[in-house]
């Protein structure tokens, strides 16, 4: 018997180091990622001659990209194979990555790093969580899935600074180069990880498949196309509407014909569930909506560059690291539910506080103290969403309601990159279009000149491009347009950030919703489950 021992003690805790590694640097590109293209906004904006609205289309498609195919790509790893799914995500993900690194114009950047990225990201995603759980056991296990959760934080800390660094002393185009060398490094390691095979049905629900990708994406991409001032905008997000109405229906109508469905609408049964996912994507809404208009704002009108740009958001993430990192290991018996409403509280005042500063903003250093308290929210967030949303699912299910999780963070997220920057961006050219009209000093031809001028350019026209354009013109008149220029931007930003304030209000009143219902115990398969 004695001589069993081991060989049971090493079944029980089994798998290899050095997959785990790879695992968790590829988490780190997945995180990491977003963060280098808005810190470098303006950057790309100057260096592809476009504008920062198509930019931020772009960040928002890739994560909308990677929402409404989460749950497909999940469902592909099961059928064809979850490692065959996760070579192919890295790939996908390298594709984008490269032609970040090569591309002259904006439209192969969304082709690739938009579109074929947030595929990348849809099938990667999901085969990661299968093939943690199958390649280690016992505590070996815990620890991958802790060292994945760590590279996924310490990319969302560092990303910005990180990518202020490169972008400002070398080149954006130097930073994603380094992704793709980090995933050719992971792809080198594949032969490594062992493929988990699936044992439960194969049929596909393709109508859940279908009504899933066009609901997420027609909200989306109707945000997108209004704020590019593009033409039906409302049958655009009446069809996502719609369709996601439709997947509820179809989801259950499956259920209920024990037939199988692209998920189990059974998963919805539980209140706790359900106050989980929304909150999940509420918190990612304001996430969102600030890590896309506070970075403008910084490179836009501070005219910040990319490193200072990343320092000035350094409070922001480096605060939700420390906060998630403490609330995780010390949170104790406290009750999550009250953990989760005190976040959102943070997170709402630190937008609050935000607002009334912003006009009144030389530097980021007026923006330290309202960024450390909503970090510190979203901190506590992060510390408990996930396990608080799958502490009641059973093992079997786990899995399938982790994938639902992570879709609707990505959905939040999307959602909260294209609705704050598109309102950011439409409330400049109504400012611009209302001082210039209500301007002593300009007459009616140079308003009409100025209004339509600053509205066709709003998202790129920085105080020092303003200038260059208007040598020749006279003092008084340019005096005007560069005051006009400079009211109209802070205001613009604070209407953007209330979206991500709005967000955590709802957040809030969700946590007074959590705090009435018992708490629950968190199951071990909620625990080794990767964050959203």
């Amino acid at each position: 018997m004695a001589s069993e021992a081991p060989a049971v003690a090493h079944e029980e805790s089994g798998g290899d180091t050095l997959v785990a590694v790879l695992l968790a640097m590829a988490m780190f590109v997945l995180v990491v990622d977003t963060s280098l293209m808005n810190v470098s906004i303006s950057a790309v904006v100057h260096d592809l001659d476009t504008t920062a609205s198509g930019v931020q289309s772009a960040i928002a498609l890739e994560a909308l990209v990677s929402a409404a195919f989460i749950l497909i790509g999940s469902k592909i790893g099961d059928l064809f194979g979850r490692k065959r799914a996760y070579i192919l995500g890295l790939l996908g993900y390298a594709v984008g990555a490269l032609s970040m690194t090569l591309s002259q114009s904006l439209v192969p950047i969304v082709i690739f790093w938009a579109i074929i990225g947030g595929l990348g990201a849809s099938l990667l995603l999901p085969a990661m969580q299968s093939l943690i759980h199958g390649n280690f056991q016992g505590p070996m296990q815990r620890r991958a899935y802790a060292l994945v959760g760590a590279a996924a934080a310490i990319a969302a800390a560092v990303g910005p600074l990180v990518g202020g660094l490169i972008t400002t002393y070398l080149s954006w185009r130097v930073a994603f180069a380094g992704e793709v060398v980090i995933i050719g490094i992971v792809l080198l390691g594949s032969g490594r990880v062992h493929d988990v095979p699936y044992t439960g049905d194969r049929r596909i629900d393709i109508v859940g498949a279908i009504l899933s990708a066009v609901g997420m994406s027609g909200v989306v991409l109707g945000i997108l196309v209004w704020q590019e001032g593009g033409g039906a905008v409302g049958a655009l997000i009446a069809v996502g509407l719609v369709a996601l109405g439709s997947l509820a229906w179809w989801l259950r109508k499956r259920k209920r014909e024990g037939k199988p469905a692209l998920l189990d609408a059974g998963l919805f049964a539980s209140k706790y569930f359900r106050l989980g996912i929304s909150s999940q994507t509420l918190q990612q809404i304001s996430l969102g909506g600030l890590m896309i208009a506070l970075p403008i704002y910084l490179q836009m009108v501070l005219e910040y560059n990319a490193l200072e740009a990343g320092l000035s958001l350094a409070p922001l993430s480096l605060s939700m690291f420390v906060i998630a990192l403490l609330a995780g290991k010390r949170a104790g018996r406290r009750s999550p539910s009250k953990i989760i409403r005190a976040g959102f509280a943070l997170l709402a005042l630190g937008v609050l506080v935000l607002i009334p500063i912003v006009p009144r903003a030389h530097s980021g250093w007026w923006m330290v103290v309202p960024l450390l308290i909503a970090g510190c929210g979203l901190g506590l967030l992060v510390s408990q969403l996930n396990n608080y949303t799958l502490a009641p699912i059973d093992e079997e299910r786990v899995s399938e309601a982790a994938g639902v999780n992570s879709a609707g963070g990505s959905f939040g997220l999307s959602f909260g990159l294209a609705f704050a920057g598109a309102i950011m961006l439409a409330s400049l050219s109504l400012f611009f279009t209302h001082y210039a009209g209500n301007s002593a000093v300009l007459s009616s031809t140079e308003k009409k000149q100025v209004s339509k001028g600053l509205e066709k350019n709003a998202e790129v026209m920085s105080n020092t491009h303003l200038q260059e354009l208007l040598a020749g013109q006279p003092e008084d008149v340019k005096a005007e347009i560069l005051h006009i220029n400079t009211k109209a931007r802070p205001r613009a930003l604070q209407i953007a950030l209330l979206v991500p304030l709005l967000a955590a209000l709802l957040g809030l009143l969700n946590g007074f919703r959590m705090t009435r219902l018992p708490d629950l115990e968190p199951s071990g398969a909620a625990e080794s489950v990767l964050g959203g």
